[in-house]
């Protein structure tokens, strides 16, 4: 599970050119959440120097720290719905 339901999918919704990538909208609900790294660290396992790599964008997470964080952060996935001429 990952995506705030109500912030992330409708964010993507309504950006009109290009909708952000799934890491791009977790980095910033991670930012938005207000939690230290240390917090995260503490509540997840996964390592601070892993969600500070993460955060700058130079790696990705496994699935299981993905799993994790999302869980702790509360988000899950949701497909954006489509209107009829595919948008």
């Amino acid at each position: 599970m990952c995506q705030a339901a109500s912030r992330i999918t409708g964010r993507m919704a309504t950006r009109k050119s290009k909708s952000m990538k799934l890491s791009d909208q977790l980095r910033q609900a991670i930012r938005e959440s207000k939690h230290s790294r240390y917090a995260i660290w503490k509540a997840t396992g996964i390592d601070q120097a892993v969600l500070s790599h993460f955060l700058a964008g130079r790696r990705g997470m496994s699935i299981q720290s993905l799993d994790l964080l999302c869980e702790f952060l509360r988000l899950e996935l949701r497909s954006a719905r489509r209107t009829r001429n595919g948008r």
